[in-house]
């Protein structure tokens, strides 16, 4: 579903310009957000008081923006926003974050910018049939705003506004969620801005997150989806269901609204991948990217890699409270990484066919538990040898092609005279399926090769999705004439070696 964009109340600019995606945290280790609770700032782990003083090595020691972090580009007309009023002291750490964020790249480059980030998403409700039996899912149309994101910024960003809740139009979704961000990260958030600019289409999803707790609140879980290479992220949401004295109810959800009549919320964990759908070569190693940020007091429990294909289930890999378990040979994550940058990608090596599937990265804290899917396939690129099949005129060639995978594949001929253009050539004929014991393919494909008066070049081309380009093979088919007289001179030369034999023998 591409998102719908809304005019705030001072408007916006479609700004057009590149794109170029900021470092994700499994890469750098760093953290990259600012947090609050309150009015008390943090960044990383560390509140914002603790700061006054700390030289550039040491921010980025405790886990600031720091030296080695690509810059992203910014272009997409959306709902953003500045940082929101804050007092002086706040203002002079942010100021401080901003100046050794700059003082690590290039002056001329970009920023870091809280922005409001908008999303047209559905609300998935059971419905009911008469008599109060459960029916068919409802989708209900919702916006999610996700308030003050960190983004990086070219200057496209000027002129902004933040989202305003009293001005959405009347046809606009009933129901409106405002989610705070100060409590965890929320990786690549360029490319939800900029997925418009990009072609791309964002798919949001909202549905209830039943948790067994005592605390008086409602929890939902997001999954957000860019279309193309992602990223994919689920994040839980928690709204609390106290309502102060005069606050007005959701007439369905049944929870309190604010002033602007949002329902409130806060992310408090988030699952992401960066590897939606993978494809690699068989015999190469693998990365399959999963990260997470938690709010503060909830504990990692545990982290799961499953792998699920065609109907079968299997566990690849668990980490839990230190103890690491590795159902698949070779696999790997960096319990460093794990716990210190929230990055639980995983590593494969020395892939087969037998590692394809579909990969589950399930992260488990002391309260919650979200996941990511990841799609991968395996590939082998065929190799493919052109051969004759026969000495007879006409000729019989054989285009062999082995080791390849997945089986889909085309084979085409072509056939070109002295001096003209390739044609394509119809009437080839195809040998049985082979498969190896590694699980890749071979096939060999049959063509009678008529020779032209000058001589013909016939070549065999095939297409497979392992190729960035078709490969082809060609073999050249002497004229008739040329074979004629070579047959003529050969066996003339024998009738002479007999003749010269027979002399000798007298």
């Amino acid at each position: 579903m591409k998102r719908t964009l809304e005019r705030a109340p001072s408007g916006f600019t479609d700004r057009q310009g590149s794109h170029v995606d900021s470092q994700s945290e499994s890469e750098s280790g760093l953290r990259t957000e600012e947090k609050a609770t309150g009015r008390q700032g943090w960044f990383g782990e560390t509140p914002l008081p603790q700061l006054r003083g700390t030289s550039q090595q040491e921010l980025v020691q405790k886990g600031g923006w720091g030296e080695g972090q690509e810059q992203g580009g910014g272009c997409c007309s959306t709902w953003l926003s500045r940082a929101a009023p804050m007092g002086p002291e706040e203002g002079w750490y942010l100021l401080l974050c901003l100046a050794l964020s700059r003082a690590a790249t290039d002056p001329a480059e970009r920023q870091w910018q809280a922005v409001d980030v908008v999303l047209d998403c559905f609300l998935v409700e059971e419905g009911r049939n008469p008599g109060g039996f459960a029916g068919s899912m409802n989708m209900v149309k919702a916006l999610l705003v996700l308030r003050q994101v960190p983004v990086l910024d070219d200057g496209s960003l000027e002129g902004f506004t933040d989202f305003q809740g009293g001005t959405l139009a009347k046809d606009n979704p009933s129901i409106t969620f405002e989610a705070s961000v100060n409590l965890v990260q929320i990786p690549q958030a360029e490319a939800l801005l900029h997925a418009d600019c990009n072609g791309k289409e964002v798919t949001c999803e909202i549905s209830y997150y039943f948790l067994q707790a005592t605390e008086k609140a409602a929890w939902f879980i997001t999954n957000v989806q860019v279309s193309g290479e992602g990223p994919n992220i689920s994040m839980v949401m928690k709204t609390p269901r106290d309502a102060e004295n005069g606050a007005v109810l959701h007439p369905t959800l049944n929870l309190p609204l604010s002033p602007h009549g949002t329902v409130q919320t806060a992310v408090e964990l988030q699952v992401t991948t960066q590897t939606p759908s993978l494809s690699l070569l068989l015999g190469s190693s693998a990365s399959l990217h999963c990260g997470f940020s938690m709010a503060p007091g909830l504990v990692l429990t545990s982290v799961e890699w499953r792998r699920q294909h065609k109907g079968s289930g299997q566990m690849v890999y668990r980490w839990t409270k230190g103890q690491q378990h590795a159902k698949r040979e070779g696999a790997t994550l960096e319990p460093e990484q794990l716990l210190l940058a929230g990055d639980a990608s995983l590593t494969l090596p020395s892939l087969t066919l037998k590692d394809e599937g579909t990969y589950i990265c399930q992260i488990t804290t002391s309260l919650y538990q979200a996941q990511q899917n990841i799609h991968f396939h395996i590939q082998a690129s065929p190799k493919v040898r052109l051969s004759l099949g026969n000495k007879a005129v006409p000729a019989t060639l054989v285009c062999n092609i082995a080791g390849y995978y997945p089986l889909d594949m085309t084979v085409k001929w072509t056939r070109e005279e002295l001096g003209g253009a390739p044609v394509l050539v119809s009437g080839a004929s195809f040998s049985g399926l082979r498969q190896s014991s590694d699980g890749t393919y071979s096939i060999s494909s049959f063509l009678t090769a008529e020779p032209g008066p000058e001589g013909t070049t016939y070549t065999c081309q095939i297409t497979h999705i392992s190729l960035e380009q078709p490969l082809s093979v060609s073999t050249w088919i002497a004229p008739p004439e040329q074979e004629t007289t070579f047959g003529v001179l050969f066996a003339s030369g024998l009738f002479l070696l007999a003749l010269l034999f027979l002399g000798l023998q007298r």
